[in-house]
Order: structure tokens, then sequence, then C-alpha cells
């Protein structure tokens, strides 16, 4: 597969979970993929709410040098949505339109504008279109 794919930030939390092995090791893949290939999407959203994950939400909460490093190896490199005007209002229509939360219309417009073909979540109806753009839920 040689298309452009955008990543939730579960897919990430899921990458680092001992407790669920099965969707560790698919979520892995994901994401080590996406940053050697450099087929790997994400936004500036991603990045904060797994930042916010790292640091309260996990079973050991990683360091402040381990989520550093973490920037730097993974996310940085996939980090290729800005915030910006645009994707704003097109988060607004989708919203509108399409009836998604304020969040998932963000991540949904950011997959848009980062040209993405997939957007691998598990917080999204499976196989649903959104123009060019379906939704995959990876641990199906």
């Amino acid at each position: 597969m040689s298309d452009r794919y955008f990543l939730d930030t579960n897919i990430f939390v899921y990458s680092l979970d001992p407790v669920e092995p099965g969707k560790a090791r698919i979520a892995e893949a994901l994401v080590t993929r996406g940053v050697t290939s450099g087929l790997g999407v994400i936004s500036y959203q991603v990045v904060q709410e797994f930042l916010n994950v790292g640091l309260r939400q996990f079973r050991a909460a990683m360091t402040v040098t381990e989520l550093e490093l973490y920037f730097f190896k993974i996310l940085l490199p996939m980090m290729k949505v800005s915030s910006s005007t645009g994707l704003f209002l097109e988060a607004l229509r989708l919203h509108s339109v399409d009836q998604l939360s304020w969040y998932d219309s963000l991540i949904v417009a950011a997959a848009v504008q980062g040209r993405c073909k997939i957007l691998y979540s598990e917080d999204l109806q499976h196989g649903r279109r959104f123009g060019d753009l379906v939704v995959q839920n990876p641990f199906l």
C-alpha cells in the first residue's frame, strides 16, 4: 500500500498498551510503517492528545524525557497537519453536515487536509467515507 494514511490518537495509545497485546501489535505496525515509509500523517491535535495521555493516563506515566524522545522519533516525523483557518472551517463544515463531534470533525478535517486515503481510528464508524477518505478500524 502506498497511500498516505492518518493515525488517530488511539492508535498511538494502543501501540504502547501491554494490557491488549493483539491491539498493541497492530497499532505498533501502523505507527512503525507510518514513520519509516513517510506515509503516516498526524495533526497537532493527535500530538496534544497523546502527550496528555502519556503524562496522565498510562498505568505508569511516561517521563518528560520519554515523551520528548517519542515526540522527536515518532510523532514529529508524521506531524504534517498544523492548526489553520482552513482546518477549523472544514471541521465546522464536517461538524454541521456530517453530524460529527467537534474533536472527531477536527481529526477528519486534518486527514482530508493531509491528503490521506485512510483514517485509522477505533472511534469513528468503520467504512464511513468522507469524499476520498475512508475510515478503517484496524482492530476489527
